[in-house]
């Protein structure tokens, strides 16, 4: 899955040359093969790697706390979001639910890193939430609706529908 999020990073930046990805180990972690220098290593090493190449540093965060923000959940994107067991999930939505109450973006007032790999990591979990389970967390469903609509973001994913729309009865008016 990382090299496809690896290769839709790659379209979203505009980076016009593709790299040369393969896996390595049984957690298939991504390589980046360099032409004249040693291969990146790790899904955020790579990622954080096209940002600086494609010369969109605000995707980093856009000052020292703003891409502390960013590294923190890119951080919590690899050692809990990928390694989570099932039965994290929920916890998982709660926690991320509480965090997203008052914000539109995971670092800030703007789109970064953070936002996207998590959108790439969250993707199959929201696919499989029922409608109810959906709305009961609002604030992620909210966050990732508005992300997987960013332009460029969603490439190798379907898009997921977040909120069922509402039927109401004759009373209403």
């Amino acid at each position: 899955m990382a090299l496809r999020e690896l290769a839709s990073l790659e379209k979203y930046l505009g980076l016009k040359k593709p790299n040369k990805y393969s896996t390595q180990g049984d957690k298939k972690v991504p390589v980046m093969q360099n032409n004249n220098a040693p291969p990146l290593v790790g899904l955020v090493t790579i990622a954080c790697h096209l940002v600086k190449e494609s010369k969109r540093p605000e995707l980093l965060g856009d000052s020292a706390e703003g891409r502390a923000v960013v590294q923190q959940w890119l951080e919590y994107r690899v050692t809990k979001l990928d390694s989570h067991a099932k039965e994290d999930i929920k916890s998982i939505l709660k926690d991320l639910n509480l965090y997203l109450q008052d914000k539109v973006y995971l670092a800030g007032n703007q789109l970064t890193l953070a936002d996207v790999l998590l959108y790439y990591g969250m993707h199959s979990i929201i696919l499989d939430l029922t409608v109810q389970e959906k709305e009961q967390c609002v604030n992620v469903t909210r966050w990732f609706d508005h992300i997987q609509h960013q332009p460029g973001v969603r490439h190798h994913l379907p898009p997921v529908v977040v909120l069922r729309n509402r039927l109401y009865t004759s009373r209403h008016h």
